[in-house]
C-alpha cells in the first residue's frame, strides 16, 4: 500500500486541466481507445486498434446502465 501512496505525492495538490471533449459526429472514424474486458476467466485490456482491419465494431453506450439509478 505504501508505493501506491509514494506514486500518488507527486501528483498531490496539482490541478489538472479538463480535456477538451472529442467531438464526433455520425460517420467520423473512432478515436483509438482501450477498455478492460472480462470474459469470465479474468481482466484484460481491449483496444480498438486490435480490431482494425479484422472485424467490424459497433459502439453502443448506455447511460445509466446497471448502476440501479
Amino acid at each position: 500500500m505504501s508505493v501506491l501512496l509514494l506514486a500518488a505525492l507527486p501528483m498531490f495538490g496539482q490541478q489538472k486541466e479538463a480535456a477538451e471533449p472529442l467531438k464526433i459526429k455520425v460517420g467520423d472514424v473512432a478515436p483509438d481507445f482501450t477498455l478492460l474486458q472480462y470474459d469470465g476467466n479474468g481482466i484484460k485490456p481491449v483496444s480498438l486498434h486490435d480490431f482494425k482491419g479484422k472485424k467490424k465494431v459497433a459502439l453502443a453506450f448506455f447511460v445509466f446502465a446497471f448502476t440501479g439509478g
